[in-house]
């Protein structure tokens, strides 16, 4: 019988190296004829092997160039079945599914003409899954004036106010995602103005009365 593609099987392969089974009723001298494999060249590579369980033999071969098999080995003139275990490496491709998720802070415009001694009102806008910002001023050099507030998020927004900082210039105000810092908006910068209305000494202190409170021009 001519050589058979679908008895030729693979026990084991690498990149270097094949494992091969191959079962036939032709006798050994007929699988090891010259060119008997040569529908196979294109699976058989120099260095494989090839357990052939033939009619007559058990027999172990060498295949070398162009799918021509050497002399190889017979285990055993009476053949008997054999048990082959074969092992698959499997390979898996995990896939991770992921969707954008937008978060953003979108700070109300502050209002004009602040004035020391009062308070800031905040409101910011909050789009994503954001349950606390922190609200706090900076300063001209970037540096936190205290006090920071912490802000629980409510129908995507949140308020609060500020106690102004002393009167100066360059402060910014600045939300931020309480979870997160790095999703943040700040204000453009802004002025404390004094009250004008409070009657100070040449160096800007406020004049108080008795009972501490500021003494106002009439």
């Amino acid at each position: 019988m001519p050589f058979a593609p679908t008895a030729l099987t693979p026990v084991f392969q690498s990149q270097s190296f094949s494992l091969w089974h191959y079962r036939s009723t032709d006798t050994r001298d007929q699988i090891t004829t010259v060119g008997y494999f040569a529908p196979a060249r294109t699976q058989l590579r120099v260095g494989d092997v090839i357990i052939a369980q033939a009619s007559d033999a058990l027999s172990i071969l060498p295949v070398r160039s162009n799918a021509v098999i050497g002399t190889g080995v017979n285990l055993d003139g009476a053949v008997a079945p054999i048990a082959l275990t074969r092992t698959v490496a499997k390979s898996f491709q995990f896939v991770q599914q992921a969707s954008a998720v937008v978060t953003t802070i979108i700070l109300a415009p502050l209002l004009a003409g602040l004035i020391a001694g009062t308070s800031i009102p905040v409101s910011a806008q909050v789009v994503g899954p954001i349950s606390q910002v922190v609200v706090s001023i900076r300063d001209a050099q970037g540096q936190l004036v205290p006090p920071a507030q912490l802000v629980d998020v409510s129908q995507g927004f949140a308020t609060t106010t500020l106690p102004t900082p002393p009167v100066g210039t360059g402060y910014r105000l600045r939300v931020e995602d309480a979870g997160d810092s790095g999703v943040a908006a700040i204000s453009s910068s802004f002025n404390i103005l004094p009250d004008l209305r409070l009657i100070l000494t040449e160096g800007g202190v406020k004049l108080l009365q008795e009972d501490r409170s500021a003494i106002a021009q009439g």
